[in-house]
C-alpha cells in the first residue's frame, strides 16, 4: 500500500498554520506527513522558516500520522544532535518517524560562517555523519576526528524500534553513490525520463529492494491559470538545477536568479494542473517506478482547497 504524505513547507507557512494543515490532511485521508527543514526560505516572497524539530513533536502529538524530515548534518547541525533529536522523536512515537539525510544547501548551512565545501567534500562529510549517527543509535561511545569531530559521545535515550537512514539525492550520480550505504532513497519529482534515471542509478548502486520516497512538487487550484500563477509566485526560485540550488547563499540571490523565469517555464519543476485526474495519472506513473511513499507538496498558498479536493478525488484512486 502506497503512503500518501502531506508536505509541511516551513518556508511558506507559519508553524501554527502547518499544524492545522496536517490535522486537516489526516482527516481528509492522507496517510503520512513530511516536513522541510530550513533556516532560510528560498525567497523573500515565501517569508517563513520555522524550526522543524520543535514542530515535528507537536505535529506527531496532534495526529497519528507517521512523519519524516530531510536534513543536512555536518555544519548547521552536529551529527550527534541530529542523532539525539531523531532518537527522541522515534522513542516517543514508535515506528512513526523516518529521517532522510543529505549534503545540504548553502542557503541554510552557511549561516555558521564556515567554508562551504564542494559537492565531493560535502558527500564525504555526509557519509562520516551517517556513520557517527548510526554508531550513536547503536549505543556506542563515539570519538571521531575527521571532517566533523566527536569526543566521548554516548546516546542514552534510544528507540526500541531501530531507525533507518534514508539518503537524499537530486542527481542520478548521488543516487547511485548512496545506494550502497543508505537504507532508502528520497528524491524530488521531475519529468518521467529523468526520474527513471535516478531510480535506475539507485538500483545500480545497490539500492534495489530498499524503500523509495518521492517529494512530488505540484500546483493545484480552481483552474489551470490560477495553478500556474500560484506556482510561479511561490516556487519559481526552486526550479533550477541542483548545482544552483546548493550553491546560492541567500533568498535575495535566489530571487535575483529567478527574475528571468517565466510562468511557462515552471513545468519541468512543478506538476501544474486543475484536473484531479491528471494528478492521478502522474502519481500512478510514480508508483510504477517503484516509489512506496509519495510526499505531496502543493507549492501554491491554497492549502485547504488542495487538501479537500485531493482527499476526496485523488487519494482514493491511488492503489
Amino acid at each position: 500500500m502506497v503512503k500518501m504524505a502531506y508536505h509541511a513547507s516551513h518556508e511558506q507557512f507559519k508553524p501554527s498554520a502547518l499544524l492545522k494543515y496536517v490535522q486537516m490532511a489526516e482527516q481528509a485521508g492522507f496517510t503520512a506527513g513530511s516536513s522541510s527543514d530550513h533556516f532560510h526560505p528560498w525567497s523573500d516572497r515565501q517569508g517563513e522558516s520555522g524550526f522543524s524539530w520543535a514542530w515535528l513533536g507537536a505535529a506527531m502529538q496532534a495526529t497519528s500520522l507517521p512523519f519524516g524530515v530531510i536534513c543536512a548534518p555536518g555544519q548547521r547541525y552536529h551529527p550527534a544532535i541530529v542523532a539525539q533529536a531523531a532518537a527522541t522523536l522515534a522513542e516517543m512515537f514508535p515506528d512513526r518517524f523516518w529521517l532522510s539525510l543529505a549534503s545540504g544547501e548553502a542557503l541554510n548551512e552557511r549561516i555558521t560562517g564556515e567554508h562551504w565545501p564542494p559537492k565531493s567534500e560535502r558527500n564525504a562529510r555526509l557519509k562520516e555523519c551517517v556513520d557517527i549517527i548510526r554508531a550513536l543509535w547503536a549505543g556506542e561511545t563515539v570519538t571521531h576526528y575527521g571532517r566533523v569531530r566527536v569526543e566521548e559521545a554516548k546516546l542514552y535515550t534510544r528507540p526500541e524500534i531501530p531507525l533507518r537512514v534514508i539518503g537524499g539525492a537530486v542527481t542520478a550520480e548521488t543516487a547511485e553513490w548512496l545506494g550502497s550505504w543508505a537504507d532508502g532513497l528520497y528524491t524530488i519529482s521531475r519529468p518521467p525520463e529523468e526520474l527513471k534515471k535516478v531510480v535506475e542509478a539507485f538500483y545500480r548502486g545497490g539500492g534495489e529492494g530498499k524503500p523509495m520516497y518521492l517529494k512530488v512538487q505540484l500546483s493545484y487550484a480552481r483552474n489551470d491559470a490560477e495553478a500556474r500563477q500560484g506556482a510561479y509566485e511561490q516556487w519559481r526560485t526552486n526550479i533550477f538545477r541542483g548545482v544552483a540550488l546548493a550553491e546560492l547563499w541567500t533568498p535575495k540571490q535566489f530571487d535575483a536568479a529567478a527574475q528571468f523565469v517565466r510562468p511557462e517555464d515552471m513545468d519541468n519543476g512543478v506538476r501544474i494542473s486543475a484536473d484531479p485526474q491528471q494528478h492521478i495519472e502522474w502519481l500512478q506513473k510514480d508508483i510504477e517506478l517503484g516509489f512506496q511513499e509519495l510526499v505531496l507538496h502543493n507549492v501554491n498558498l491554497e492549502q485547504e482547497q488542495f487538501i479537500e479536493v485531493f482527499g476526496e478525488k485523488v487519494l482514493p484512486a491511488i492503489a
